[in-house]
């Protein structure tokens, strides 16, 4: 007997982001849904070949998505909202304008919310739920991956979301009465799973991955009948079920998980190693084939083989051979593909890191090892592995001692404004001379085609940094008379010169290395080539300076200094693992730190600091949280605390349920807050009228993410609902989030709209 290996997903980008590109080009008309089909079965096949190829036992299929596999199950399951309906879209386009919006060949409707998917930078499309949902299997995506893989001479493992997550991480639709459940659809939704699962076994399926990652949540016992009845039913007639948990611990839920009539279990043992003893002991009376989440899913950093050979041999010692998988820890979703498509890191940088395919090979090893296996290819993998570690060990062992010493020399005065809000707002509207319902928006404004090709002129050295200098002036003196031209009130800069909101402050920091192509989905075609902290954090100069400061030098209208707060560059990198996270978060701190004072010195009279993943990065375990909030809000201020009253500071937050975090929300002390609320009916709003936040506030009033504009009277219906959880004197008027990918045609029309409604709220409510 052997020890199998398993990867629970692979990116489905594509190396070249083939996929992105196809997507788009559909959407722009380009190419037709045949074209994309071909592209997609192109990536996929390649895929299960590559990961394959890497010597792993079960390659998973099913899991490809062209937008968002929750979305996909939304597909599937006939959960598909009633706007939709009826407007003589096919299938395709249905599906997309779920995820997107549309506003094109008379049909125009919203996108619907998006979430966080857990505690990652993904996001997932929520299924709106209600009684009125007919619930049939439209198709049976599975199937269907798991014939074309068979066809193309590979036998793989589907993989689908599991019907307690997919109800659970689904909302109430508006038809919904109050008080609804989306679990009590259960039984409506269970009869889908039992077809879907039926039809896999009669095609010859052997297992199949049922992903149910909200067992690492508290909630999950609050469902341990649900579970019981679900997989009672399924296990007669499903393949055998490896029920999957990943990016937590089971804790106190491995009571009910181990009674669970299933044939095997994954676990997370990159985030939660300790877990290990207890589940081992929980299933060994049973049947249950553990499945050890040994090489992680979320980060870039090559595996120490030998500490995690260490680790699998308790479970091997315990269970024995047969029953022990090796596996990622998740899916490989959240990792670039390939680490052979870096050219420009060095040899040594490339030698720390392990990306999506690499990371299938390391499953492959840490199985052939613990197989006994006498293969040499294996064993001068982990021979070669040692030395890397090793040398990444020595690396590591060497610090920045004036950062080090920094850190340590911080004091609690350093994370507090001189006066409290209401003082500071006194000085802020003498010195910013805004309007009642003040305008502005997120800071991006549309990255054109030209602006990418100047920049990477720039970068292959086919202009000038003057050359290209001139060029950013131009672009930011447009984006600055656009602003005055609609009549916004708070004025910036329009980044055209940067690439990337995380990526181009880690440019311009000590202590990150970036890649060329080591792209991760974020949501839809959005993908994102995050930063990788390697050393400790500083900043050798002024970063945005003297970009702010050109800009404000064009304009009477005060303008606001962009930034990326600490906590999101650090979520939206790749960090360290060997020094915690609270120490990376306060190196960045105290970089921004710096640079807000120094942009006030500079001139600049408001200063965002954005923090879309402050509420992403908590623990999904409670009784983690008050120490990740303490050293999270703790950063924030650190960063933006050392100004004076009359310097007013912003933050922006992504999709967030603030209702479990609002202390901390307040204890940020920011003097404005923004926050993405256009998708969520208001309800994100709730907290901040049940708790009296008493700062001021821009919730969204219109969806960034979808190329819809909205209409006049769709803003001023959001600004009269707003009104009725905000305080007048408190609302400020913005978009959802910043508009880098949207085109100009459709944010002027859109910022026109706000404007125009910002006026009309000014007479109404004067």
């Amino acid at each position: 007997m052997v020890v199998a290996s398993s990867v629970l997903g692979f990116p489905r980008i594509g190396a070249n982001r083939e996929i992105k590109k196809a997507v788009e080009a559909y959407w722009a008309g380009k190419i037709s849904s045949d074209d994309l089909t071909k592209v997609s079965a192109d990536v996929k096949k390649t895929s299960w070949s590559t990961v394959k190829g890497k010597g792993v036992t079960f390659v998973p299929s099913g899991e490809f998505s062209l937008y968002d596999h929750v979305l996909d199950h939304s597909a599937a399951f006939n959960v598909v909202p009633p706007r939709y309906a009826g407007q003589g879209l096919s299938d395709l386009d249905i599906y997309f304008a779920m995820g997107r919006g549309r506003q094109a060949d008379g049909v125009d409707v919203p996108a619907s919310e998006m979430k966080k998917w857990f505690d990652s930078n993904y996001h997932y499309v929520v299924p709106e739920l209600s009684d009125a949902v007919d619930f049939k299997l439209n198709f049976n995506k599975a199937l269907a991956e798991y014939t074309e893989a068979d066809k193309a001479g590979f036998q793989t493992r589907p993989v689908i979301l599991g019907p307690i997550s997919y109800l659970v991480l689904g909302k109430a639709a508006r038809d919904a009465p109050a008080g609804f459940q989306t679990i009590s659809l259960l039984p409506k939704l269970l009869p889908l799973y039992v077809q879907l699962l039926s039809q896999l076994k009669q095609a010859g399926v052997e297992w199949v991955q049922v992903d149910e990652p909200i067992l690492v949540l508290d909630s999950a016992v609050n469902f341990q009948t649900q579970f019981a009845q679900a997989y009672t039913e399924l296990e007669k007639i499903a393949p055998k079920i490896l029920l999957t948990t990943y990016f937590g611990r089971l804790d106190n839920n491995l009571t009910f998980v181990a009674k669970l009539p299933v044939a095997g279990l994954h676990i997370d043992l990159d985030r939660e190693p300790q877990q290990l003893e207890s589940v081992v002991a929980a299933i060994k009376p049973t049947n249950i084939v553990i499945s050890l989440g040994l090489v992680s899913g979320r980060n870039i950093w090559k595996t120490d083989l030998s500490a995690a050979i260490a680790l699998a041999q308790k479970a091997v010692d315990a269970l024995t051979v047969d029953r022990v998988i090796v596996a990622t820890s998740s899916s490989l979703l959240h990792t670039p593909v390939t680490l052979s498509s870096e050219k420009k890191l060095t040899a040594e940088e490339k030698d720390w890191f392990s990306f999506a395919l690499e990371k299938a090979g390391e499953v492959a090893v840490i199985a052939s090892v613990l197989s006994g296996s006498q293969d040499s290819g294996m064993s001068a993998a982990l021979e070669a592995n040692k030395v890397s570690i090793a040398k990444r060990r020595e690396f590591e062992s060497s610090s920045d001692d004036a950062v080090r010493k920094r850190v340590a020399a911080i004091t609690p005065e350093m994370l507090h404004r001189k006066n409290p809000f209401p003082v500071r707002r006194e000085a802020q509207k003498k010195h910013l001379n805004l309007p009642k319902f003040p305008t502005t928006t997120i800071g991006s404004f549309p990255q054109t085609k030209e602006i990418r090709a100047v920049r990477a002129k720039l970068t292959k050295g086919q202009v000038t940094e003057a050359e290209y200098d001139e060029f950013i002036k131009k672009e930011i003196e447009m984006v600055v008379r656009f602003q005055e031209k609609v009549e916004l009130d708070l004025l910036v800069h329009g980044e055209p010169e940067r690439n990337d909101m995380v990526q181009y402050f880690g440019e311009r920091l000590k202590g990150f290395v970036f890649t060329e192509n080591a792209w991760v989905q974020s949501y839809g075609s959005r993908y994102v080539r995050p930063p990788i902290i390697v050393s400790d954090v500083s900043r050798p100069g002024p970063m945005t300076v003297k970009w702010s400061s050109y800009a404000q030098s064009l304009t009477k209208k005060p303008m606001k200094g962009m930034l990326t707060g600490p906590v999101t560059i650090l979520n939206w990198s790749f960090p360290r693992v060997d020094v915690s996270r609270e120490i990376q978060s306060k190196q960045l701190a105290l970089a921004l730190r710096d640079e807000v004072i120094d942009l006030e010195k500079a001139g600049i009279q408001a200063i965002q600091v954005d923090e879309p993943a402050i509420r992403e990065g908590l623990p999904l375990r409670r009784v983690d949280w008050d120490n990740y909030l303490t050293w999270a809000v703790d950063s924030f201020k650190l960063a933006t605390a050392g100004v004076t009253d009359s310097l007013q500071t912003h933050s922006h937050f992504c999709y967030s349920d603030f209702n479990d975090i609002f202390p901390s929300i307040q204890r940020l002390d920011a003097d404005v807050i923004s926050i993405e609320a256009s998708k969520s009916d208001l309800k994100l709003l709730s907290a901040f009228k049940e708790f009296g936040y008493s700062n001021e506030i821009g919730p969204g009033v219109y969806d960034i993410h979808s190329p819809r504009v909205p209409s006049e009277q769709e803003i001023k219906d959001r600004i009269k609902a707003l009104l009725a959880l905000v305080p007048e004197h408190l609302l400020v008027i913005n978009p959802d989030c910043g508009l880098k990918t949207r085109a100009w045609k459709e944010t002027e029309a859109s910022l026109l709209n706000l404007t125009k409604a910002a006026k009309w709220a000014r007479a109404t409510y004067a």
